[in-house]
């Protein structure tokens, strides 16, 4: 297998209107993330992957740009960004941006220009249709509830935008605009950073026709990913950006890419393919989705059996061909200590449980803010405490449908997008010490209890667990690059697995629930060699290791060959 840095690091992900604010005026910005450089190189990750901070509207906080090439002003200057860069690079630290590519904002000058008229030269680079019969172009429905269509009356046609009418799609069969994509995608680099997540990338290319929707119900939209999700002529853009532009860096290049499974991942992330290093993968993020048409909302339980099937394949299936990105949260999911684990009595343990499991997979880990300290997800009583599109949108539409709002609100507490954006909780002082302000969104109530301040106190903190976990990693190439073989694939409660090189093999053993079942170690395993390198729980006395009775989310990880060094 080829060897890369972006394989061998670990990315922290930043929110940054959420992570720390430097100015007071509520809203985190670039000299914040400035600030926290050192804790974040304390941790030990390699690699910070930067939310939009381009100018924008703030529609969809941020990832509505109107200006690729500036700063937004409440997040400061280019100038503070230039400084971080080189802050962060002094620090062996690369940074990587979020770019969206697949839409701007309405008020990018580009849209401006192609709204104000049929024969302007910018009006093909967004998607424009005429009506239908009095209706929608067609019955496409957008990822934030409605139509993908908004009428334009000073034209008297349609624009699409798959995410909010904000948030016009750019269209990728005109060359002049792609010509301007990578220009502005040079500068960035030859400015030195180091990597970019491409936003919806899987997106960009549409059916040819734009054609309805089987729609058997009349329902007025439907959704219609088929036609704009992942389709054989993304790969070809992809192909020629990193022949245009990419191939010349030395970068780690992420894909956000829904509705694929492994083989089709391999498109975008063959070796042999010149496309994207990786993609993040959506399937273990639909394992609680329900099939009832409302999507995520629909909120039903899950099986480790599931998530196991779903790991598995994406591990076995990549290994030597591709590479995975790992993750359990990021800004547009719920936090995984209350989704997969258990935020009350064991938040610890099932947070450092979590963190075991995707630190010890094949592929790049990436730890989003607040996880490495156990955050959990909110409880806002009212709506209005709620700033994401997303969920306002679902509040309303369910409201208009009558559903209950007590089913509603039990639904947002659970997936809103807000979960994760809740101002990071750095001490226990007034606003958890984000903010001497009035913060954008309210901080969660638990954070006198949850806070780097006491972590960074407490040696065996969920925070020192992830240093170690780094550590481990950094140490360990059956980590990064060995085979991935599954244990007891039929085990309701237990994950386990082992990773191995040539010279170094490891069992990781998990316990996923609070329950107590007893990992017996099968025979092939079993050695006097073992080492434990790490665990959320101190050996019990007198223990049969081999008959190992685990307690509640409780994590091993044994070196059971090699020189692996106990951090």
């Amino acid at each position: 297998m080829k060897k890369a840095w972006w394989k061998e690091s670990v990315v922290y992900q930043i929110y940054p209107i959420s992570f720390k604010d430097s100015d007071g005026d509520g809203i985190g910005d670039l000299r914040g993330v400035i600030s926290k450089l050192d804790y974040l190189q304390y941790l030990g990750v390699n690699v910070i992957w930067l939310c939009p901070i381009y100018k924008s509207p703030g529609h969809d906080n941020g990832y509505d740009i109107s200006d690729y090439c500036a700063i937004k002003e409440q997040f400061g200057t280019m100038e503070d960004f230039d400084e971080l860069l080189a802050e962060a690079h002094k620090r062996d630290m690369k940074i990587m941006m979020d770019l969206v590519l697949n839409h701007t904002s309405d008020e990018h000058p580009w849209f401006l220009e192609s709204r104000s008229s049929k024969d302007n030269p910018k009006r093909d680079y967004y998607i424009w249709r005429k009506g239908k019969n009095g209706l929608y172009p067609n019955n496409w429905e957008s990822y934030f509830s409605g139509s993908v269509w908004e009428y334009d009356a000073k034209t008297d046609e349609f624009y699409m935008h798959l995410y909010a009418k904000q948030q016009p799609d750019l269209n990728w069969e005109n060359e002049a605009m792609v010509e301007e994509l990578y220009k502005m995608i040079r500068w960035w680099l030859a400015k030195g950073v180091d990597g970019f997540r491409f936003d919806a990338i899987a997106h960009i290319v549409k059916a040819v026709g734009l054609p309805d929707a089987d729609n058997p119900d009349n329902l007025p939209v439907v959704q219609a990913y088929q036609f704009f999700s992942n389709l054989d002529k993304v790969h070809d853009m992809l192909k020629k950006l990193n022949e245009q532009v990419l191939f010349e860096f030395d970068i780690m290049t992420v894909g956000e890419t829904s509705g694929l499974g492994p083989e089709q991942a391999l498109d975008y992330v063959g070796e042999d393919r010149n496309e994207l290093d990786m993609v993040f993968q959506f399937e273990h993020m639909y394992l609680d989705a329900g099939s009832s048409g409302t999507g995520k909302w629909d909120i039903r339980s899950w099986t480790l059996l599931e998530l196991k099937k779903i790991m598995s394949s994406w591990q076995t299936v990549l290994h030597g061909r591709g590479w995975n990105a790992n993750y359990l949260s990021n800004h547009d999911q719920p936090r995984p200590v209350s989704r997969f684990g258990n935020d009350g009595e064991y938040r610890e343990e099932s947070a450092k449980m979590l963190a075991t499991f995707m630190h010890m997979l094949q592929g790049t880990p990436y730890i989003y803010q607040g996880e490495e300290i156990g955050m959990t997800n909110v409880v806002f009583d009212s709506i209005d405490d709620y700033r994401d599109v997303e969920t306002l949108n679902y509040y309303e539409q369910s409201r208009l449908r009558g559903q209950p709002e007590e089913v509603t609100m039990n639904a947002i507490h659970k997936k809103s997008r807000d979960n994760a954006r809740t101002p990071m909780q750095w001490d226990d002082g007034p606003n958890a010490g984000f903010t001497e302000g009035e913060p954008w969104i309210k901080v969660n109530k638990n954070y006198k209890d949850v806070n780097v301040k006491q972590a960074l106190a407490d040696p065996n903190s969920i925070f020192h667990y992830y240093r170690k976990l780094i550590s481990i990693r950094k140490q360990c190439e059956a980590i990064v690059y060995g085979d991935y073989t599954l244990l007891l694939p039929l085990d309701t409660e237990i994950y386990a697995f082992v990773r191995s090189v040539e010279h170094e093999k490891l069992l990781v053993i998990l316990n996923f629930f609070d329950k107590t079942p007893v990992f017996d170690w099968p025979e092939d395993l079993r050695t006097d060699e073992k080492k434990l390198m790490i665990s959320n729980y101190e050996p019990a006395e007198g223990e049969d290791v081999y008959h190992l009775t685990l307690r509640p989310y409780e994590a091993r990880v044994y070196l059971l060959e090699g020189d692996c060094v106990k951090p």
